[in-house]
């Protein structure tokens, strides 16, 4: 269980600096934005998402800021320091290698099993 949820971890911060990387966001926004966006093929709390921005901010990668929405509204944004855009670049970087990498073992073994069948 602790790998699935790492793996999660891991993809939600590769979504969370991909997003601020294009604009200054708030928790809520990112969740929809997941969720449209991917074609409600993932779905991720807002607690998810609160928890994984706590942890990329006490890194240095994003730093927050309150806006006032309305008359007495205010709502946390998060920004994307030079720190985060370098280890998105890295975390996008491994995730396609990973990918790719995936990618090649399935065909390979898809292109065996054919082989097999035609034998």
């Amino acid at each position: 269980m602790g790998t699935k949820n790492n793996f999660f971890s891991g993809i939600t911060e590769i979504l969370i600096l991909a997003i601020l990387n294009d604009h200054d966001s708030y928790a809520y926004e990112i969740v929809k934005y997941i969720k449209e966006f991917s074609d409600g093929c993932l779905a991720i709390s807002q607690n998810t998402i609160y928890a994984v921005t706590y942890k990329l901010e006490n890194e240095g990668k994003i730093t927050h800021y309150s806006k006032l929405v309305g008359k007495r509204r205010t709502r946390i944004y998060y920004h994307i320091e030079q720190e985060g855009k370098e280890y998105y670049n890295q975390l996008l970087n491994n995730f396609r290698d990973a990918y790719r990498g995936v990618e090649n073992i399935l065909s390979t073994l898809a292109e065996n099993r054919e082989d097999k069948y035609n034998e």
